[in-house]
């Protein structure tokens, strides 16, 4: 694994960690919420995270 994607993954939990420490009760609401979604709803979510997150990338490098 490269460093930059390791580093990457750091950050990921980092930013993660944060969400969870500054808004847990914000956090429960929506995973309350995720789990009344269908799963088709939620992989269009997934889908469109990933493509914000790649088009991003891409603005970035």
């Amino acid at each position: 694994m490269s460093s930059e994607l390791a580093g990457a993954l750091c950050l990921v939990l980092v930013i993660e960690g944060l969400v969870l420490f500054a808004a847990p009760r914000g956090w429960q609401a929506t995973m309350r919420e995720a789990a009344n979604m269908s799963p088709r709803t939620l992989r269009l979510f997934g889908a469109a995270a990933i493509g914000i997150g790649l088009v991003a990338l891409r603005l970035v490098h």
